[in-house]
């Protein structure tokens, strides 16, 4: 049975591929800066670590084969003032210095592969290349904060590979989950029968159904030729009015109006963020997919329809 650590652990993704490492046969420790006295299963335990004060449990880091490193602040989760965006960057930079630095001053530890969670925030906004094919992970990192946020964060995971450790990076795209995240936040309005189409809805969505994101956790764990990064998304981007409104279709038939939300609207409401939620970019898989991993939902049609069906 092997054991994988997990930071982030308690989080909407870590929730979820827990679950599905328990259920695949392995055994988890999820680090946490509070961790419970009990756990439901057997298989799975928990362990103290403080990014703040950089402690960890050495005893859980001895005993793991793998680490899957999600830990983070929400990106999403407040308004982007100065201290939030350092906060969001400094949870990243700060959690992998302490796994680096915990790994490097121990005698012994059997951690062969550690995968690490990015984003496709790496990515600006759609260029003409990009338009057409896609962006591609050589793409340099943007200029902008996400654009430096995954620079950084990518960056400071990387020493373990002078370890001797396998290292596989994912940049994630948008996860559609019935556990909260984006998915939730699309369906709010649809509970009253408003599907709210943001911007001029053009811009592209690059998602990933969150069953395929565990898999493809699980696929670095257990695949011994992946040691790279890879864009983590599904193989059909779509555009913000297209998901909104299969969503509505799906959710509510024929029974909603859709209503465009202004940009200005949503520069007042949002801030900063919004640039985000107003940004097109579509990232390409291919690289991922010629590594041998099979997307169960690469439509999005299929993925809201299953999400639908599981609520």
């Amino acid at each position: 049975m092997k054991t994988v650590v997990i930071t982030g652990g308690t989080g909407m993704v870590g929730k979820h591929l827990t679950a599905m490492l328990l259920n695949n046969g392995y055994r988890v420790i999820v680090l946490s800066r509070n961790p419970p006295g009990n756990s439901h299963h057997k298989a799975l335990s928990y362990a103290k670590w403080d990014v703040e004060n950089q402690l960890i449990d050495v005893e859980a880091l001895a005993s793991a084969d793998a680490i899957v490193h999600l830990a983070g602040a929400g990106v999403a989760d407040k308004r982007w003032s100065a201290k939030r965006k350092l906060a969001i960057q400094e949870s990243r930079i700060k959690s992998s210095a302490l796994l680096v630095d915990s790994l490097q001053t121990m005698n012994n530890f059997k951690v062969k592969t550690i995968v690490s969670a990015s984003a496709i925030g790496w990515y600006g906004p759609d260029n003409d290349e990009s338009k057409i094919n896609g962006f591609i992970e050589s793409t340099p990192p943007a200029k902008d904060f996400l654009g430096e946020t995954c620079r950084l964060w990518e960056e400071s995971i990387t020493p373990v590979s002078n370890l001797g450790i396998r290292l596989v990076k994912y940049r994630i795209g948008i996860v559609l989950s019935n556990a909260g995240g984006a998915l939730q936040a699309f369906r709010q309005p649809l509970r009253g029968g408003i599907a709210t189409i943001l911007g001029s809805g053009n811009q592209m969505i690059s998602w990933i159904h969150i069953d395929d994101l565990c898999r493809l956790f699980m696929n670095a764990l257990e695949n011994n030729q992946l040691n790279d990064v890879y864009n983590a998304v599904a193989n059909q981007p779509v555009t913000n009015r297209k998901l909104t409104l299969t969503l509505a279709k799906i959710q509510r038939g024929k029974w909603f109006i859709p209503v465009y939300v202004p940009s200005f609207l949503l520069k007042i409401i949002m801030g900063e963020m919004s640039i985000e939620v107003l940004k097109s970019t579509t990232v390409n898989n291919t690289k991922i997919r010629t590594a041998g991993f099979t997307f169960l939902y690469p439509e999005i049609e299929h993925a809201l329809q299953q999400l639908k069906a599981s609520e």
